[in-house]
């Protein structure tokens, strides 16, 4: 699995991002819209949503359920310090996907307990793309949490560069996500493909073994 996440550093816009993406066959986009008002991050997510209907693509939006639920997204994503997790479940239902950020075992398996889809595992290297960053995890973080045989996807992020991606996927994580590496790209649609093929190419091989 491939998630692309877009990128307040890019000279284009959230909506533009999300265009080009769904046009170089993204299929799981998460809108990350940090640095505008609520207003202005649900009039793009509505936009963002209606696109991605059309692509038949998953959009997630990050950290607010309530413009996930105003704009029709399909899930939404939460840091640590969002809005709780079971509360977002009961605020938008066993149909959305929801997604939480996890640092340690102990908060993936916290993340588990709470009912969330899937866990975006990280930062893998230092990024530009988060202020605040926690602790990087490396190799060996992400096999201790993958060692406790979640029954949750394991999504690893964080400063993932195409040559990381094959010593990643063989740590037994089940996707990743990239944010920059893609969207900062000269050509997003080439960057895209990429890292779409060498994912899809490290994951049948992991599969096969």
């Amino acid at each position: 699995m491939l998630q692309c996440l877009t990128w307040d550093g890019s000279p284009l816009t959230h909506l533009d991002q999300v265009r080009l993406l769904l046009d170089a066959g993204a299929n799981w986009i998460q809108l990350r819209q940090k640095k505008a008002t609520e207003q202005e991050k649900l009039q793009t997510a509505i936009a963002a949503a209606t696109l991605c209907q059309k692509y038949k693509a998953i959009l997630i939006i990050n950290d607010s359920p309530q413009i996930c639920l105003k704009s029709g997204a399909n899930g939404v994503h939460l840091g640590l310090k969002d809005y709780p997790a079971p509360e977002a479940r009961k605020l938008l239902g066993e149909g959305a996907i929801i997604g939480g950020t996890a640092n340690t075992p102990e908060q993936a398996k916290q993340r588990e307990a709470e009912g969330c889809n899937y866990i975006g595992l990280g930062p893998w290297h230092i990024t530009r793309t988060k202020e605040n960053l926690s602790e990087i995890l490396g190799e060996a973080g992400i096999r201790r949490v993958v060692g406790l045989n979640l029954k949750v996807p394991i999504i690893a992020i964080g400063g993932i560069t195409l040559p990381d991606v094959k010593e990643i996927l063989s740590l037994g994580v089940q996707g990743i996500a990239v944010s920059s590496g893609i969207v900062a790209a000269k050509d997003i649609k080439k960057a895209f493909e990429e890292y779409s093929k060498r994912a899809v190419f490290c994951l049948a091989k992991n599969i096969g073994q």
